[in-house]
């Protein structure tokens, strides 16, 4: 199992930019698919962003152009740079990691069946 935690939520004014890190107990090495997800209260959770193993990434298309997947392997951190963010953007923000093997990254994301999740991190974006 690996152990994830997010940190770098915030509360900040539409237009702004955050930078989310999600810090893993192990070395996630790059064969791991990771995500970013996030949840409103009352609603089901919700793919942001993911990468692979070859660093190919996906976006949801409401944060494509805004948000960057990216992640430091030597470090075992995944990021997700968030900008221009809009009150739509409030939700607490889930990293997540390993999802099985048979399955593409699309997939992975859309059906949310990663392995292990972390606790999540509060986005609050003002108008």
């Amino acid at each position: 199992q690996v152990q994830l935690v997010e940190s770098g939520g915030g509360s900040v004014q539409a237009g702004g930019s955050l930078r989310l890190s999600c810090a893993a107990s192990v070395f996630t090495s790059r064969t791991y698919v990771m995500g970013w997800f996030r949840r409103v209260p009352g609603q089901g959770r919700e793919a942001v962003a993911g990468i692979d193993n070859n660093g190919s990434t996906v976006y949801v298309d409401s944060v494509k152009g805004r948000f960057t997947i990216s992640r430091d392997v030597s470090a075992n951190i995944l990021y997700l740079d968030m900008t221009v963010l809009k009150p739509e953007d409030t939700a607490m923000y889930y990293c997540a990691a390993r999802c099985p093997s048979t399955l593409d990254l699309p997939t992975c994301l859309l059906s949310k069946r990663f392995y292990d999740w972390g606790q999540g991190t509060q986005v609050t974006v003002s108008s």
